[in-house]
């Protein structure tokens, strides 16, 4: 063996125990990783690191849009939140069942619908009651004056939604059986298209069509008049039950949130002008004119913490308020065939527990 060949093993040797040198600190350095990521303690919802809550809204024009905007909701509950828009509650609906959506906004037909099918949701807030919002217009020239001059005439309206509900209940509170008036599941675009065509006499719709449709018409009844007979209205916000158990103090400081933009519209309706930066801030994020702002915000009510767990909306027993509308919202739903069963008792899945204990919060904040 000549030098040339001691010096290869040599190299040979040294390589092979670099090697092994180094795969015994590869498999320690795997073992150290393996025993922090199996003994290290592992992350809750209780501790800091929280995942982001995802909230569904739609396009109404109303107050907490004005803390969606500026990042009030972030900064007051310390949690990500992705803001998630939605056309329809039928929309809401199905992303609170597919659980993509911890919270979300829709109406009280919706609402009624998920709550019957058995989607593990619970209403925890009254966003805004509907009053004027939503009302029954009569075309000029129709010839109709009051409720018992639709006799004959044809009526727009979309079949299954919250106006639909109020008409039916206006035509039997008014004695006027439904087989005497033509009545035509029309969505608001269709019920625009229609009335300019003179093909119905009347609907049953809500803003911003609504609004289109006083230009050239009457209104005969609003939903604020049939809510204040008994049969209320409403887009409520839902939550995925076990979602808002594990969260509450999250829930609680929503919800405050919320009540603080109501609290500021109500006591002073009339410094949002469509200057102010309330207002502002709604239009930036709806994409919609100041005036349209401040022209919709009046139509609605915003209950108020009180009001909000009163035996009036969420704090009333099967008999009672929001669970009372729900059960009544539904026997008309059952009736258009839109769900098949209805709850012995929708109180159950109304929970005001959430917005007593920010009422608490805010009672007690000096």
């Amino acid at each position: 063996m000549n030098t040339r060949d001691t010096v290869r093993i040599s190299n040979e040797k040294w390589c092979v125990l670099t090697i092994q040198r180094g795969f015994l600190r590869l498999a320690g350095l795997c073992f150290c990783l393996f025993w922090v990521l199996a003994c290290a303690p592992k992350a809750t919802e209780t501790e800091d690191a929280k995942p982001p809550v995802t909230v569904g809204y739609q396009g109404i024009i109303n107050p907490w849009k004005v803390a969606i905007q500026n990042k009030a909701f972030t900064e007051a509950t310390g949690r990500t939140i992705n803001w998630r828009k939605f056309s329809s509650g039928s929309e809401v609906i199905s992303a609170m069942a597919s659980g993509d959506v911890q919270l979300a906004v829709a109406g009280s037909s919706p609402i009624a619908t998920a709550m019957s099918r058995g989607l593990d949701v619970e209403l925890v807030w009254i966003m805004e009651a509907i009053q004027d919002n939503e009302a029954l217009v009569a075309r000029e020239g129709s010839g109709i004056q009051s409720l018992q001059d639709l006799k004959g005439k044809t009526i727009g309206v979309p079949f299954a939604s919250t106006t639909h509900y109020h008409l039916l209940f206006a035509l039997e509170d008014a004695q006027i059986p439904t087989s005497e008036v033509k009545l035509l599941n029309l969505q608001p675009d269709a019920i625009a298209a229609s009335w300019a065509q003179d093909r119905i006499d009347a609907a049953f719709v809500w803003s911003p069509v609504l609004d289109q449709l006083k230009a050239s018409g009457n209104v005969i009844l609003t939903s604020g008049e049939l809510a204040a007979k008994g049969r209320p209205t409403f887009d409520g916000l839902i939550a995925q039950q076990n979602f808002a158990q594990n969260n509450a103090d999250f829930m609680k400081t929503f919800l405050a949130v919320i009540a603080e933009q109501d609290k500021a519209y109500r006591e002073a309706p009339e410094s949002w002008s469509v200057d102010s930066e309330p207002v502002k801030a709604i239009s930036q994020f709806m994409g919609a004119p100041a005036e349209n702002v401040v022209s919709v915000l009046k139509l609605y009510g915003f209950p108020s913490l009180e009001e909000q767990v009163s035996s009036t909306w969420l704090g009333g027993d099967a008999s009672q308020g929001v669970p009372k509308a729900l059960a009544e919202t539904a026997v008309f739903l059952k009736a258009q065939q839109s769900i098949s069963d209805v709850l012995p008792d929708y109180s159950g899945l109304v929970n005001p527990s959430y917005a007593q204990a920010a009422l608490q919060a805010v009672s007690q904040t000096p």
